[in-house]
């Protein structure tokens, strides 16, 4: 009696592989473009934010936030909130600031036609209804300070919000300036997502971004997961 041997051939070894590469290449695409849709939806946030700002700012001569007439300008039920005026984007307490204005500035910006949504001001810290979040659903803010890295010094810009992995901070950085974190029109930014409480800042020389000069975003090794950015205005 003679056992007959039971095996894959070649030919079937060799169609199992081809349908494991497949699958793989599939997957690793498929990454690839959630990489690249969350990049464009950032660019586009910071792009829209800016064209917003600037929009608002030639129709009224003030910034969104800080309008001091909106209440009777801006069509708004209940009435908008008015800022102080003094051309500054301020949270409560800065700068002559009785509001925050960071928050106004959706406000203003949404009830004016600006940009989509509809927000409604509320004091600190924001919520859905008050402020727009980015895709890892943290808060963005337009404010004028001077929280971000590079020598920094106090003036407007958009901040990103926080929980955004370097690596895609380091692709928008690419395709809308200079790589650098440190450097350029848009930086690393300690920013925690939410003005007051609810937000774990992120940490950026060594963690964010290299410690060397350039400071390039990290983008092998650990990436961190809780990083953010500032668009200088």
């Amino acid at each position: 009696m003679h056992r007959k041997q039971q095996g894959f051939t070649l030919i079937e070894i060799a169609i199992v592989l081809v349908i494991i590469g497949l699958l793989l290449g599939g997957i690793l695409k498929g990454q690839e473009l959630i990489t690249s849709a969350r990049v464009r939806n950032l660019i586009s946030q910071q792009d829209g934010i800016k064209a917003a700002f600037f929009g608002f700012q030639d129709r009224f001569r003030a910034l969104p936030g800080d309008y001091a007439l909106a209440s009777t300008t801006i069509n708004c039920t209940p009435a908008c909130t008015n800022g102080n005026g003094n051309g500054q984007i301020t949270a409560n307490g800065v700068a002559g600031a009785t509001i925050d204005e960071q928050i106004a500035a959706w406000e203003h910006l949404s009830k004016s036609g600006f940009i989509n949504g509809s927000y409604t001001y509320a004091a600190a810290p924001e919520t859905t209804t008050s402020a727009p979040t980015n895709p890892y659903s943290r808060y963005i803010q337009i404010i004028y300070d001077a929280v971000y890295d590079g020598n920094p010094t106090a003036r407007h810009n958009i901040k990103t919000g926080n929980q955004i992995p370097s690596d895609i901070l380091a692709e928008v950085d690419r395709k809308i300036d200079d790589g650098s974190a440190t450097g350029g029109g848009f930086r690393f930014s300690v920013y925690a997502g939410q003005s007051s409480g609810g937000g774990v800042a992120p940490v950026g020389s060594g963690t964010c971004y290299n410690a060397a000069a350039p400071n390039n975003w990290m983008t092998t090794g650990t990436i961190s997961t809780n990083c953010g950015g500032a668009s200088l205005l």
